[in-house]
């Protein structure tokens, strides 16, 4: 009876400190971590060869950087997947035996200004996963069965993105920003733009932009610096210039200071539900604000963001609503975003545009910046966690030209941006006013009431809908 007693107490005082715990505690004063130094060397064919050490991990990655991606649209993806599926020494088959017999992982993608191939193994099985991975990059046979195989996984992933209301809204978002200039198709490109695709262009893409003069190799992990090197020069350094110069890149985005804000609404009478986008110019990497962008897109984004306090949490209005700043090698776009039902679509681009312009007149205070700082540098934390992770950021800024040493000062600019910092970023670079507006959806429920808030609403039946060309519309 008294063990009982004594446990019912202990269960009441329990409850009633959870009962007095109206808020989470703040977050911990960050700690400064010190990343090893990467060391680098630029080899005779031009190859920029960086190595890091990481001593508390068994394991080496390997990253072969191109540096061209999607915006050199349409056969870069199809490219960088064809890399793994055959060479003129093994087959697709033999690639995937020989790396799993290894306990590695390959892997080959393209994305925005970039291509990666990478291999990650336990150190000792480096030698021969290497090889692996120079005999992918230097020595794909691009078969035509591979690519019609590639060619109809793509249209039917296209195909399905495209009877999505959220898919349709950013493919129609980055044609509305960029129009026909760098960035402005979908990276996966188009069905008309895969179908266009010849054998002839994927080996030209190949022939044209791997090279070692437009590449970075990373090495990473349970490795010393003087061995990295040496295997960067045993696979690599026999990898030959051609004499022939770089071709130029598509034209990058300029913003023009004629442009008026479009409101696009893809009329699709069988959406469930309607997708809502608000979209700007944003920033390049090497823009002097990326720090003050960055901790100002967390205050409106994540579960506990500006946007998704307003727009699910207060009103219902959806499952989750949220925002994205990507700086890219050339301007790259601000998104804020949500879905909706079809009704509520006007409500909710209101409120995209209140709250993005609201930042700039109603900064955050220091005790609601503290966490969303904290968002920011737990995320960058747990992706170096993992020596694929070291790799990949010190690539990123590798690619982007950013100090290598900016790795170990991520935390404390971070820290550094003030409400102040904020306020001059969203009225100077988040200006709502001036941003686009997109909306995917049954158009019944919501034009009326649109057209009453907007007076440039243009609408195009999804069925007329041509992302191939800035006008969105199929010719007559």
């Amino acid at each position: 009876m008294i063990r009982f007693t004594k446990l019912v107490l202990v269960v009441l005082v329990a409850a009633t400190a959870f009962q007095g715990q109206t808020s989470p505690p703040p977050p911990s004063q960050p700690r400064s971590v010190e990343f090893p130094k990467p060391v680098e060397q630029i080899l005779p064919n031009g190859l920029r060869v960086i190595v890091v050490e990481r001593h508390n991990t068994p394991l080496v990655t390997v990253s072969l950087v191109i540096k061209n991606g999607g915006e050199v649209d349409p056969p870069a993806l199809m490219t960088a997947n064809l890399l793994t599926k055959g060479t003129t020494t093994r087959t697709a088959t033999k690639i995937a035996y020989e790396v799993e017999s290894l306990g590695g992982m390959l892997d080959s993608v393209a994305q925005w200004d970039a291509t990666s191939v990478s291999v990650e193994v336990m150190s000792d099985k480096l030698t021969p996963a290497t090889a692996i991975l120079a005999d992918v990059i230097r020595r794909p046979t691009f078969t035509l069965v591979e690519i019609e195989r590639l060619r109809q996984q793509y249209l039917d992933t296209v195909t399905l993105a495209l009877d999505e209301p959220s898919s349709i809204a950013r493919f129609v978002g980055a044609k509305v920003l960029f129009g026909d200039a760098l960035y402005g198709h979908p990276i996966l490109g188009t069905p008309e733009s895969l179908k266009r695709i010849k054998q002839a262009d994927i080996v030209r893409m190949h022939r044209q932009y791997y090279r070692p003069d437009n590449a970075i190799l990373v090495i990473g992990g349970d490795i010393s610096i003087v061995d990295g090197f040496n295997v960067a020069k045993r696979f690599f350094g026999d990898w030959i210039k051609p004499k022939t110069r770089m071709p130029a890149l598509p034209a990058a985005y300029r913003p023009d200071p004629q442009k008026k804000n479009r409101v696009v609404v893809i009329d699709k009478p069988d959406a469930g539900q309607a997708a809502v986008y608000l979209l700007r110019q944003g920033i390049d990497r090497q823009d002097a604000d990326y720090y003050r962008g960055i901790v100002s897109n967390s205050v409106l984004s994540g579960y506990s963001g500006r946007l998704n306090q307003e727009i699910r949490i207060k009103r219902g209005l959806s499952y989750g609503a949220g925002s994205s700043l990507e700086a890219r090698r050339g301007v790259g776009p601000y998104v804020a975003s949500a879905q909706t039902k079809n009704e509520s679509a006007v409500e909710v681009a209101g409120l995209l545009l209140g709250e993005v312009e609201r930042l700039s007149s109603a900064p955050p205070s220091e005790v609601e910046l503290t966490p969303r700082k904290a968002v920011l540098i737990g995320e960058f934390s747990r992706n170096l966690e993992a020596v694929n992770g070291l790799v990949s950021r010190i690539s990123s800024l590798a690619l982007y030209g950013v100090s290598l040493d900016e790795i170990n000062r991520y935390i404390a600019n971070v820290q550094s941006v003030t409400p102040e910092d904020i306020r001059r970023f969203s009225s100077s670079k988040l200006d709502a006013k001036s941003s686009d507006i997109i909306i995917v959806g049954n158009s019944k429920a919501f034009l009326t009431e649109l057209q009453k808030r907007f007076a440039n609403v243009e609408v195009i039946p999804s069925a007329d809908l041509d992302l191939n060309t800035k006008e969105l519309r199929k010719k007559k």
